[in-house]
C-alpha cells in the first residue's frame, strides 16, 4: 500500500510511524510506577524538537509492503480511519481502534544476508539473565530491585514497539537460570524517518576510488618492488553524497531496492539512536537510553550483530560470497598481514568513521617511527663507538684509587670512583654528541609529523563525507536533550535545539577543574613519597660493607622507585578515570564530540602527570639542592637525592625504559591474556546453560548468542592514551634515550595487528560512529610537540655533559685530558680536618 504523510509548512514533522502504544502493566514499587508514562512524555517532547519541514518537503510518500494481519504490531503502522468512521488527516495516528497494517520484514544490506527468515533482519540485540534460584531467598529490598528492573524493562520494550521497532524474544534456559535475547530491527518507514531526521548522508552516484598511498606511489616511480601492498576484495566503492531527504527518495542510488538502501552501518546507528532516547521513566530524573539500563544492570548487554564468522571457508578467501568480517580477518587482523598496508576503507565500512581513524592515525604514526628509529639506531651506535676512545671514561676505569669519593650518607663510607666504572659507559651510550644531532632531528620529526598528518585526515574526511560532521549533522546527546533547561536556534542549521547556557556551564568546569587540581596535587605527594623511598633505601644501600654495592647504591634506588611509581601509578588511574567522567556528565556539553574532548582533556592531564612527573623530576630537579660534604640539604629529615657518577642522564634513560618498555609489555600481555581469559569464561558459563538447557553446541548456535560470548566494545580511549603517551616519551625525553623510537615502533606494529585482530574476533561489534577528525587528541599532540622542544633543550643544557666537554675542549684540552679532574670538586677542608682525609665530590 502506499501512506502519505503530510507536515503542514513550518510546524514541526510528525514521528515516526509506529503503532499504538501498549498499556504496561502496573509496577510492584513506586519508583517503577514512573516507567509506564515515559512513552507519552518521549513522544511529546520528541515531537517538539523536531525539525521543521520544508514547503517543498511537505508531502512525503513511502512504499510499503501492504498486510491484513490483526493483532500484531510489532513494526506497523496505524490507519487513519476515525472510530466514526471519518478519514482522519494524513500522518496523524489514532489510538482509538486502529486498523493494523502488518509490514513485511525487510533484510538489511546484501553484506548482511548470510541469515535466513527474521534472523537475518536482527539488527540489534538486548541481552539480560535471569537467576531462577534465587526464588523467595530474597529479601524484601531485593525483591523490590528486581520487580523495578523487570518494570523498566517492559516499558523500554513497550516504548521500542511504540516507535515502531519489530521486536522478538529468544531464550536459553535451565534450572539455574535463563539467558534472554531481544531482537530488534527498523522497517522501512522507520528507517527512512530517522534517516532523514538523523541527517545521514547517502549516495546520489558513484566515483573512481580515490584512495592513494604515497610511499607506494614513490616505490612505484622508482621501480621497486611493494611489498607492503595486498589485493583486497569487495572494494567499497566511493559516492557523491548528501543529507537524505525522504521526498527526494527516487533521486538516492539504489533507492528502488528497500533490501540493500541502507546498509548496516546505517541501520545500527538509526537502531542505537532510537534506543538511546527511549525512556522507561521519568526523563529528568535520568530513567531513559539504554545506557542507564545496562548502567543498572537492567540489560546485560546491547550490540549490533557482527556479519558471521570471522574463519574463512575451506575453499579459500576467494569464495563467492565472502563476508566483510572474513575479509577483514583475512587481510588485516592476521598476523601474516603485519606488513601489508590497512584496508582503511574496509574498516570504515564494517567499523565506521571514528574507529577507522583511529587504525590512520596509528597506522600514519607507525609508518613515520621507521625514519626516527633508524636514526636513533645509529645514534646509539655511534656512541658505542666513541665509548671506546673517550678519554674522560678511560681515565676514570684506570684510576683504581686515584679518586676517594665522599660518603653519601653520615654514617657511609668512603668510596672510590673508579667502582662506578659500568656506570659511567653505559651512560656514555646515551651522552655525547650524536645525542644534539638527534634532539634537534626528533623535534622536526615531530612538527613535521603533525602537518602531514593534517592533510592524511583532511583528506580521509572530505573522501568519506564526514568533513562538516561536528559543525552541521552531529546532533546533540540525549542527556543532553533531556536535562537541558531551555531550548534555542542553533545558529549554523537553524533548528532550534535544548540549550544550556554557557556561563553556566563554565561554572561547573570551572569548580570541577578544582577537583583535578585536588587529584593532581596527590599525584604530587605520592612523587614526594617516592624520592624519600629512593633517598632511604640508597642511604641503607649505601651502609653495605661490600663495595659494589655502595658503588650502585643509587642506581638500585632509582630502579625500585620506578617499580613503586608505575604501581602507583596503576592505582590511582582507575579512580580518577571515574571521577573525571562523573565530572564530565555533569558539565552539560552539547554533543558526543564536545563530551569525550573534555574527558579526555580531564584524563589526560592527570594521566600526564602521573607519568611524566617521574621523569621530569629526575631530569631537571634531581641533584640540583644536594650541598656539599658537611652540609648537606635534607627534606623531612632525610639527604636530597644527587645523581650517581654516571650523571642524571642515565638514570632518565632508566626511567623511560622501565616505564614505557614495562608499560608496553603490560599493556600487550593485557591486551593478549585478558581477553581470552574473559572470553574462555563467558563462553564456557553460557555453554554450560545450553548444555543444561537441551541444546547441542555441536549443532550450532545463533548468530546473537556467538556474540554475546565475546567481549564487550570498550570504546578507544585506553588505545589513544596508549599512542598518545608513548608519543610524549619519544619525543620529550629523546635526548636521554636514542633508542625509544626503535621500541616504540616494534610496539606498534604487534599494537596494529593486536587491535585489529580485537576488534574483528574478540570483542562484539560497535555501533558504527561518525567523526570528522582524532578531536581533542591532535590539539594535545601539538602542545606535546611544543613541550618536548622546549623539554631537550634544557635536557641538553642541564643533565647532559655535552656543553661541559665542549666548554673544556674550546679552553683546555681538545683531547679531553684532565677533565674527569676538572668536573670534580674537594670537600671543604673543615669536612676534611673532621675525618683527618680529603675526599673529592661530584660537582
Amino acid at each position: 500500500m502506499r501512506v502519505a504523510v503530510t507536515a503542514r509548512p513550518g510546524l514541526p514533522a510528525q514521528g515516526p510511524p509506529g503503532p499504538p502504544a501498549r498499556t504496561a502493566q502496573a509496577p510492584r514499587s513506586d519508583q517503577a510506577s514512573e516507567a509506564s508514562s515515559g512513552s507519552h512524555r518521549a513522544r511529546g517532547r520528541s515531537k517538539m524538537l523536531r525539525r521543521p519541514a520544508p514547503e517543498g518537503d511537505s508531502t512525503v510518500l513511502i512504499d510499503m509492503a501492504s498486510g491484513t494481519e490483526k493483532g500484531d504490531s510489532y513494526g506497523s503502522t496505524a490507519s487513519t480511519s476515525q472510530p466514526d468512521g471519518d478519514q482522519a488527516p494524513a500522518g496523524m495516528v489514532s489510538p482509538a481502534k486502529p486498523r493494523i497494517g502488518v509490514l513485511g520484514f525487510h533484510p538489511p544490506h546484501s553484506d548482511c544476508l548470510k541469515r535466513s527468515s527474521f534472523i537475518s533482519t536482527a539488527d540489534f540485540v538486548l541481552v539480560w539473565e535471569e537467576d531462577l534460584r534465587l526464588g523467595q531467598q530474597q529479601d524484601s529490598a531485593a525483591r523490590d530491585k528486581t520487580d523495578t528492573h523487570r518494570a523498566w524493562r517492559e516499558t523500554f520494550l513497550d516504548n521500542l514497539r511504540v516507535a515502531g521497532l519489530q521486536v522478538d524474544q529468544r531464550h536459553v534456559q535451565d534450572e539455574d537460570g535463563a539467558v534472554h535475547y531481544i531482537l530488534l530491527s527498523a522497517p522501512w518507514p522507520v528507517l527512512c524517518y530517522y534517516a532523514e531526521d538523523l541527517c545521514l548522508k547517502l549516495p546520489l552516484q558513484e566515483l573512481p576510488n580515490q584512495a592513494c598511498n604515497w610511499s607506494a606511489g614513490l616505490l612505484r616511480w622508482l621501480g621497486v618492488p611493494n611489498i607492503l601492498l595486498q589485493d583486497v576484495p569487495d572494494l567499497p566503492p566511493e559516492y557523491y553524497s548528501c543529507q537524505f531527504k525522504v521526498s527526494k527518495l527516487s533521486r538516492f542510488l539504489g533507492s528502488d531496492n528497500q533490501d540493500t538502501f541502507f546498509t548496516c552501518t546505517h541501520r545500527h546507528q538509526i537502531l542505537f539512536e532510537i534506543l538511546a532516547k527511549t525512556p522507561y521513566g521519568h526523563e529528568k530524573k535520568g530513567l531513559f537510553g539504554i545506557e542507564q539500563l545496562l548502567a543498572q544492570r537492567v540489560f546485560r548487554a546491547a550490540f549490533p550483530l557482527h556479519e558471521g564468522p570471522f574463519t574463512m571457508p575451506p575453499e579459500g578467501t576467494r569464495v563467492p560470497g565472502l563476508n566483510q568480517r572474513q575479509v577483514l580477518f583475512w587481510h588485516w587482523a592476521r598476523w601474516r598481514s603485519w606488513h601489508k598496508y590497512q584496508p582503511l576503507d574496509h574498516v570504515r565500512r564494517y567499523f565506521g568513521e571514528k574507529v577507522a581513524l583511529y587504525f590512520a592515525w596509528l597506522g600514519f604514526y607507525t609508518g613515520w617511527l621507521l625514519p626516527a628509529a633508524v636514526v636513533g639506531t645509529l645514534v646509539f651506535l655511534v656512541g658505542c663507538f666513541l665509548l671506546l676512545s673517550d678519554t674522560p671514561t678511560q681515565e676514570l676505569c684506570s684510576s683504581a684509587d686515584g679518586f676517594e669519593m665522599c660518603p653519601l650518607c653520615p654514617d657511609c663510607p668512603f668510596w672510590t670512583l673508579s667502582s662506578a666504572c659500568a656506570l659511567v659507559q653505559a651512560g656514555r651510550l646515551f651522552d655525547h654528541g650524536g645525542t644534539v644531532f638527534f634532539s634537534v632531528f626528533m623535534a622536526l620529526w615531530a612538527v613535521l609529523l603533525l602537518e602531514y598528518w593534517k592533510r592524511k585526515s583532511a583528506t580521509l574526511a572530505y573522501r568519506w563525507g564526514c568533513s562538516d560532521y561536528e559543525d552541521i549533522e552531529e546532533r546533540p546527546r540525549p542527556q543532553f536533550a533531556a536535562l537541558a533547561p531551555e531550548t534555542a536556534l542553533n545558529p549554523v542549521t537553524g533548528v532550534e535545539e535544548p540549550y544550556f547556557p554557557k556561563r553556566s556551564r563554565m561554572r561547573r568546569v570551572l569548580a570541577g577543574s578544582v577537583l583535578v587540581l585536588m587529584m593532581v596535587a596527590v599525584v604530587v605527594m605520592c612523587l614526594v613519597s617516592v624520592i624519600l623511598y629512593r633517598a632511604v633505601a640508597a642511604m641503607l644501600v649505601s651502609r653495605s660493607d661490600r663495595t659494589l654495592l655502595v658503588a650502585w647504591a643509587s642506581r638500585i634506588a632509582s630502579l625500585t622507585g620506578s617499580m613503586v611509581n608505575l604501581v602507583l601509578i596503576l592505582m590511582l588511574s582507575k579512580a580518577y578515570v571515574a571521577l573525571a567522567r562523573v565530572l564530565t556528565r555533569w558539565e552539560m556539553h552539547r554533543t558526543q564530540t564536545r563530551f569525550e574532548d573534555a574527558f579526555t582533556l580531564k584524563v589526560f592531564v592527570f594521566q600526564f602527570v602521573t607519568f611524566y612527573s617521574s621523569p621530569i623530576y629526575i631530569a631537571f630537579f634531581k641533584g640540583r639542592f644536594v650541598g656539599y660534604p658537611g652540609s648537606y640539604h635534607t627534606l623531612f629529615g632525610v639527604r636530597n637525592e644527587e645523581c650517581a657518577a654516571g650523571g642524571c642522564l642515565i638514570e632518565l634513560a632508566q626511567e623511560l625504559l622501565v616505564i614505557t618498555v614495562g608499560k608496553q609489555i603490560t599493556n600487550n600481555v593485557q591486551e593478549i591474556l585478558v581477553p581470552k581469559v574473559k572470553g574462555w569464561w563467558q563462553k564456557l558459563r553460557l555453554r554450560s546453560k545450553r548444555r543444561k538447557a537441551g541444546a547441542s553446541v555441536a549443532a550450532g548456535q545463533a548468530p546473537w548468542e556467538a556474540d554475546y560470548e565475546l567481549l564487550p566494545f570498550e570504546g578507544l580511549f585506553d588505545e589513544y592514551l596508549e599512542m598518545v603517551l608513548q608519543f610524549g616519551f619519544v619525543t620529550i625525553f629523546v635526548a636521554a634515550c636514542p633508542l625509544a623510537p626503535l621500541f616504540a615502533l616494534l610496539n606498534n606494529w604487534v599494537e596494529i595487528r593486536l587491535d585489529a585482530r580485537k576488534f574483528v574476533c574478540e570483542r562484539r561489534r560497535p555501533v558504527a560512529e561518525r567523526a570528522q577528525d582524532v578531536g581533542i587528541w591532535f590539539p594535545i599532540l601539538a602542545g606535546i610537540t611544543h613541550l618536548a622542544v622546549i623539554s631537550n633543550a634544557l635536557l641538553l643544557a642541564f643533565s647532559s655533559d655535552f656543553l661541559p666537554r665542549t666548554y673544556y675542549r674550546w679552553t683546555r684540552a681538545g683531547d679531553l685530558r684532565g677533565f674527569l679532574n676538572f668536573t670534580l670538586a674537594r670537600a671543604p677542608p673543615a669536612f676534611a680536618a673532621e675525618h683527618n682525609r680529603t675526599c673529592r665530590t661530584l660537582s
